[in-house]
C-alpha cells in the first residue's frame, strides 16, 4: 500500500495555515513533531494508519528519552490536531488519540533551607533581638516569630494570628487552630518558649509605658484592619533579615521555613505520619511531597548499616 502520509501531513499544515491562521512557528512545530512521530513508526506503520497503541508507545519512548512532560504534552497536542483533521476529512473512521491520556506532571519538590542556613537566620535574629537600641521590641518579635515557625512548621496565617493568651500557657505544647477550624497540638522548642517569654514581657512593658488600658487579643498585634501582623509584612521583614545574615533573600520566605521544618524532621528520623499531623495536612498525599527526603535517608541508612554495603566499602 502506498504511504500517503507525507501528502496528508502537507494537507494538514495547509489547513492549519489557511483556515486556522496558525503562525509560521506553530506550523514548524507541528511539522517537526509529526515528522518525528513518522520516523518513530518507521516501516512498521504509516503515520495516517497509526493506532492508539502506536501513539502510546511513541509517548512512552519520549519519556524514556528524558523529554519533559510539557514537551510530551505538546507532541500529543500536535497528534490530536492531525488525527482530528484526518477524521474530519473522512480519511480515517476514528481518532486514535481520543483514548490517550496527557502525561502527568510530576509534583515539583518544595523549596527548603539547609539546617546550616536556618541556624544562621536564627543566630542573626537572636543577635539583633539582644541589642537594647531603640526598636528592640520589633526585633524580639521577629525572633519569636522565627523560633515559633521553625519549631512548629505552622502556616504563616496561623502564626501571625496567634492569640495573646498563648503567653499564659504552661508546658511545651501549643494548640493551633488551622484550616476548617481544626485544632492540632504541636510541641514547642525551649528556644521558642524563651523567645516568646522575652517578647511577651517586653510587649507588656511597652503597653504599660503607653498606658494602654485595653490589651490586644493578638500575640503579634498590628494597627491594620485584621488587628494582627500582616503576613506580607512578616515575609518582607524576613527577607531583610536574610540579607543581613548573608543569605539570598529570594530563597527565603515563611513558607520555605515551613518546608524546612518538615524536611529536617524527616531527615532526622521523624515518621511521615507524625509530620502530617504537625503540618495539619488532612491527607497524607499532601505530605508525600517530602518522600524524597525519606528516600535519601533510607539510602544512607542502607549504605551505612547493611553488611554487604560495608563489605563493598572495605574492598574499596
Amino acid at each position: 500500500m502506498m504511504d500517503l502520509s507525507g501528502a496528508q501531513l502537507e494537507a494538514f499544515l495547509e489547513m492549519m495555515s489557511a483556515e486556522r491562521g496558525a503562525a509560521a512557528n506553530t506550523l514548524l512545530s507541528y511539522e517537526r513533531d509529526l515528522t518525528d512521530l513518522r520516523e518513530f513508526l518507521g516501516k512498521k506503520q504509516t503515520l495516517v494508519l497509526a493506532q492508539s497503541a502506536d501513539l502510546s508507545a511513541y509517548l512512552a519512548h519520549l519519556g524514556r528519552q528524558g523529554f519533559a512532560t510539557s514537551s510530551q504534552a505538546r507532541r500529543l497536542s500536535s497528534m490530536r490536531q492531525f488525527y482530528k483533521f484526518l477524521y474530519a476529512e473522512g480519511l480515517r473512521g476514528d481518532d486514535p488519540t481520543s483514548i490517550l491520556d496527557a502525561p502527568k506532571k510530576g509534583r515539583s519538590l518544595p523549596k527548603t533551607l539547609s539546617e546550616d542556613h536556618v541556624g544562621k537566620l536564627l543566630a542573626q535574629a537572636a543577635s539583633e533581638a539582644a541589642d537594647p537600641a531603640p526598636g528592640q521590641l520589633s526585633r524580639q518579635r521577629m525572633l519569636a516569630l522565627l523560633e515559633l515557625l521553625y519549631a512548629t512548621g505552622m502556616r504563616v496565617s496561623e502564626l501571625v494570628s496567634l492569640p495573646a493568651r498563648v503567653l499564659d500557657q504552661q508546658g511545651r505544647f501549643l494548640m493551633i487552630k488551622g484550616k476548617g477550624n481544626k485544632e492540632r497540638l504541636v510541641p514547642l522548642s525551649r528556644a521558642a518558649i524563651e523567645a516568646m517569654r522575652i517578647y511577651g514581657e517586653s510587649k507588656t512593658e511597652a503597653a504599660r509605658r503607653k498606658e494602654q488600658t485595653e490589651e490586644s487579643p493578638w500575640l503579634f498585634p498590628s494597627s491594620g484592619k485584621d488587628g494582627f501582623l500582616p503576613r506580607q509584612v512578616f515575609a518582607r521583614d524576613l527577607k531583610d533579615l536574610a540579607i543581613r545574615a548573608g543569605l539570598p533573600a529570594s530563597a527565603i520566605s515563611p513558607h520555605v521555613l515551613r518546608h524546612a521544618f518538615a524536611s529536617h524532621l524527616l531527615a532526622n528520623g521523624a515518621d511521615l505520619r507524625v509530620v502530617q499531623e504537625l503540618l495539619g495536612h488532612s491527607d497524607i498525599s499532601t505530605t508525600q511531597i517530602y518522600t524524597h527526603v525519606l528516600e535519601e535517608r533510607l539510602r544512607e541508612l542502607v549504605e551505612t548499616h547493611h553488611p554487604l554495603a560495608k563489605q563493598a566499602k572495605n574492598r574499596d
